[in-house]
């Protein structure tokens, strides 16, 4: 890795080969003044998978962290109870039944408010998880990550937290990066073939009209993997954090950093030489699955924002940006191939253009929708709204996840 910083916001590079002993040395003197913790959102049916299981062993060895918060989805009763017996070994820990009856409760009286999403999914999981954290009050720092990542090592961790929990530095939010190789093949195909070449289509027709609009765009653009599922928080910013919940999320979590603090406080870190995790297919027929429905959300996120910046859009605007995304997606198709064969990897240019044909089609599908639902609320409101409402919510939420794990934790 180089030292290069591109873009507005801070890079920090994996430049030499520090050990893990000695950042964590660090992170447990930084958790001294500065408490720590980890969000963790997961299906029932990831702990039946290998990546999990590494994933908690690897996190049994770690020491620095005052709260491990699991929101745990689709789960029944005794899949809860084997949940809190699979997670025991983990410190300070605490599983989120978001199934359970006392959660539910909490959710129909947000919902009968309107102040709530009611589909299930990774967005309103990780609302409920920050939800938590803030009402449980324990930490100032707390990082996010999947529970699918194969490659996962505790490393991965300690690279993502260090910039928010370390008090001589100034960032309040910090997104991780690493490089997408596996099996000989470059993965990260939505945010090679869709997000980059849309940001740089949008900059050329939207970008031209609006200065804010440019300036937003270039935010983005300065990530290196705008779609990476890792962040890290100072949690002084995700009381106010409204987030998408749909894929959009990780688009609208940037966005909502850029609308909240000064570039000076963001940063991304590289937080891992190798990194694989489950893979969504393709899903060209069926726009409500995988990468399809990944990219018309993603878009819409997209436009969304731009309309907020003052964008105006039309039917013939998008038919523009998708030409004009499609001929740098093309472009860009040819560089990833000569960096493939120059590294001896696996390519397929046919796959690649398959990919890029339906981005096309899903970007006016989104610009459509987009034109149709002017009405529609996408994102979930922030907690400091919730409160609002309902002072006590937090406490609730709490109080809630204390209860499910003393009465179900006993058998």
């Amino acid at each position: 890795m180089d030292f290069y910083q591109n873009g507005i916001i801070s890079t920090l590079h994996n430049l030499v080969d520090r050990s893990i002993e000695d950042m964590e040395a660090d992170l447990k003197k930084f958790s001294k003044s500065r408490p720590l913790g980890l969000i963790l959102p997961s299906l029932f049916s990831e702990l039946e998978t290998p990546a999990l299981a590494k994933i908690v062993e690897e996190l049994k060895k770690v020491d620095y962290l005052d709260e491990i918060v699991v929101g745990l989805d689709r789960a029944d009763e005794e899949q809860y109870r084997y949940a809190l017996k699979y997670f025991a070994g983990l410190p300070n820990i605490k599983v989120i039944w978001n199934d359970g009856p006392r959660m539910r409760a909490i959710h129909k009286k947000l919902v009968e408010e309107d102040i709530a999403p009611e589909a299930p999914g990774k967005g309103r999981n990780v609302w409920y998880m920050i939800g938590y954290v803030l009402g449980s009050d324990r930490v100032e720092s707390v990082a996010l990550h999947d529970c699918d990542i194969v490659t996962y090592d505790r490393s991965l961790l300690a690279r993502l937290i260090y910039p928010v929990a370390n008090p001589h530095f100034n960032y309040a939010f910090a997104k991780g990066f690493y490089t997408r190789i596996a099996n000989q093949t470059m993965n990260g195909r939505v945010t090679r073939l869709l997000v980059t070449p849309l940001i740089r289509a949008l900059k050329k027709t939207a970008g031209v009209q609006n200065e804010r609009a440019l300036e937003y765009l270039e935010h983005i653009d300065s990530y290196r993997y705008p779609l990476a599922g890792e962040f890290a928080f100072r949690t002084g910013v995700i009381s106010d954090l409204r987030i998408p919940s749909d894929w959009g999320l990780e688009i609208g979590v940037l966005s909502e950093m850029r609308r909240n603090i000064s570039s000076n406080r963001i940063c991304q870190v590289d937080i891992a030489d190798i990194y694989d995790h489950k893979h969504q297919d393709l899903s060209p027929d069926d726009a409500q699955k995988g990468l399809s429905k990944m990219s018309i959300d993603i878009s819409k996120a997209f436009f969304r924002k731009l309309a907020a910046e003052g964008v105006y859009f039309s039917e013939e605007s998008f038919r523009t940006i998708k030409a004009t995304y499609f001929r740098i997606a093309l472009d860009l198709i040819e560089s990833y191939q000569n960096d493939a064969v120059m590294n001896g990897l696996n390519f397929d240019v046919h796959k690649e253009e398959t990919a890029v044909e339906m981005f096309c089609e899903n970007i006016i599908n989104a610009g459509r929708h987009f034109l149709e639902s002017p009405m529609e609320t996408p994102f979930i409101p922030s907690w400091n709204r919730v409160e609002a409402a309902f002072p006590e919510i937090l406490d609730e939420i709490t109080a809630a996840v204390d209860a499910d794990m003393q009465e179900y934790g006993r058998h």
